[in-house]
């Protein structure tokens, strides 16, 4: 079984975020970490592959430091990294970077390639569902368990966070599967897996490497989605209304709707 996990590293909040003046991320001046859903999806592919046997490849596009989180991969058991970085493809919205992943996933065979459901740093949950539909392939999004693998059917059964209930759902291989963090809990990093790791050549991919990207789906350029403003100064509330208790939670509703109409916020 060949298995492709898309990761990204994201900013670790914990140490500030700081913007360009285009209004995106200058993810160069963060510390960055593995993004959780992200490693969910990674430690789903590395248990396929110590029951059923395999490969995984650990596919992240960013800056080149993003190479740490391909080491980090490898080193948790993955075989191969894949480093997709040009100048041209920063600054790329979920279009965009969705159109670059897909366009490098081409040049790799796979039966099942696994992303997160969601990156911390953006919470669109679009990237997954919209390489899959680059690739013209199936995709079960929010999995929360991978129940069963039948390789001579070539299917997975999945289970698939749905509201407060879950469905069960069984799909033909090649499939995409987005990854909840609730899936599993991921393994360490091991010495020895670190050494090897760090004797292990990485890929390094750019523009010219993406035969079928087209120029205008790259980049900042290529990016639908434009930014009107950016800040990390979180909003503070100057004026507070307390409320006191009325007879029915139905009259309660009545006057905060009330207040709300009067300072124009309904």
């Amino acid at each position: 079984m060949k298995i492709v996990v898309c990761i990204k590293q994201v900013p670790d909040t914990k140490g500030g975020v700081k913007f360009k003046a285009d209004g995106t991320l200058d993810r160069g001046a963060m510390l960055a970490i593995m993004n959780p859903d992200d490693k969910a999806g990674l430690e789903a592919a590395l248990r396929l592959k110590d029951q059923y046997g395999g490969e995984v490849t650990v596919v992240t596009m960013g800056l080149p430091k993003a190479d740490a989180v391909l080491y980090e991969a490898m080193a948790m058991g993955a075989d191969k990294g894949i480093l997709v970085t040009d100048r041209v493809l920063g600054g790329a919205d979920t279009w965009a970077t969705s159109q670059t992943i897909a366009a490098a996933i081409k040049n790799l065979e796979y039966d099942v390639i696994i992303t997160g459901r969601q990156a911390i740093d953006g919470d669109t949950a679009q990237v997954g569902p919209q390489i899959s539909e680059h690739l013209g392939i199936p995709v079960i999004s929010y999995t929360e368990e991978i129940m069963d693998v039948d390789e001579k059917g070539r299917t997975l059964t999945v289970k698939r966070q749905f509201e407060d209930r879950y469905h069960v759902l069984k799909v033909k291989m090649p499939c995409l599967l987005t990854a909840l963090s609730e899936l599993n809990e991921p393994r360490y990093m091991t010495p020895g897996g670190i050494f090897d790791a760090f004797n292990t050549e990485l890929t390094v991919w750019g523009r010219d490497d993406l035969k079928e990207l087209a120029d205008e789906n790259i980049g900042l350029n290529g990016s639908p989605t434009k930014i009107a403003k950016a800040s990390d100064k979180v909003a503070k509330v100057k004026d507070r209304t307390k409320i006191k208790a009325l007879d029915s939670a139905s009259e309660e509703a009545d006057y905060i709707v009330s207040v709300l109409e009067e300072t124009h916020v309904i």
